[in-house]
């Protein structure tokens, strides 16, 4: 017996036929995806993932640079002890302004000078009787030019006599501009190295970026140098305190995705 077919009868078995091929192909595609473990990006770690169209790599790459300090903030505090409260917070009045005056003498901008702290108590004997009353005044000041750093403290200090003190000494990177560029560079070099790595381990290519995500970038903590309990009577007639930057380190991480 004959059998003759029509375009349309064709053309419906053909459909028929390619939806059958398109649920098999959703159906091992998504077997495939659900055998792939979930990972976390991380340093030196990596997740491949499944799909229909193409795997991927995801990888934290990390750049550090070093850079020298450039700025120093010192903390000052002036005491002054009196019979009455009046005397002690006019001669600790008296004593700040020539601390403060001598730092703009020697180049430090008005901006840079701040009051950070203000305590007046009154000192008891034995008895419990008041006898004299002190007061504390703190200052903070920043420093900008680091070779002048030094001759600045100790002028501070010369000025303010032996009711000076300085209690902390800290050291910024505030220059972070084409140091921050580097380091980002340098975060995305490494991230590629070890999707690469990753990929030739897998047997698989390389793909295109997919994206690249920042992470939380470390900023370079201040770094505080000895400088506690340092007094005019320490100090010496002319004193230029010594002062050494070192480096602070400046860390950047990024995600990045790729396909396979």
């Amino acid at each position: 017996m004959a059998i003759s077919t029509s375009p349309r009868t064709v053309a419906a078995a053909t459909g028929v036929a390619a939806a059958v091929l398109l649920i098999g192909a959703f159906v091992a595609g998504t077997h495939e995806g659900a055998g792939a473990s979930p990972g976390t990006p991380a340093a030196d770690a990596a997740t491949l993932t499944a799909s229909q169209t193409a795997g991927r790599i995801t990888v934290t790459g990390t750049g550090t640079v070093t850079g020298v300090p450039n700025q120093l903030v010192v903390s000052l505090s002036v005491q002054a002890t009196r019979s009455d409260v009046t005397s002690a917070l006019n001669q600790a009045n008296l004593t700040v302004r020539k601390v403060t005056a001598v730092l703009r003498e020697r180049g430090v901008a008005a901006a840079d000078i701040q009051t950070s702290d203000l305590n007046i108590s009154p000192n008891y004997n034995n008895n419990g009787v008041v006898t004299s009353y002190g007061v504390s005044e703190s200052l903070t000041a920043t420093l900008n030019r680091l070779k002048a750093a030094g001759s600045q403290i100790g002028a501070a200090v010369r000025a303010g006599g032996n009711a000076v003190s300085i209690d902390n000494v800290a050291l910024n990177l505030t220059s972070t501009g084409p140091l921050m560029a580097a380091a980002r560079a340098q975060a995305v070099a490494n991230a590629r190295v070890q999707a690469e790595q990753y990929a030739r381990a897998l047997g698989e290519p390389l793909g295109q970026v997919i994206s690249v995500t920042p992470v939380q970038q470390q900023q370079p903590e201040p770094e505080p140098e000895a400088f506690a309990g340092f007094n005019a009577a320490a100090s010496g007639a002319k004193s230029r305190v010594p002062v050494s930057p070192g480096t602070q380190q400046l860390s950047v991480s990024v995600t990045v995705v790729y396909t396979t």
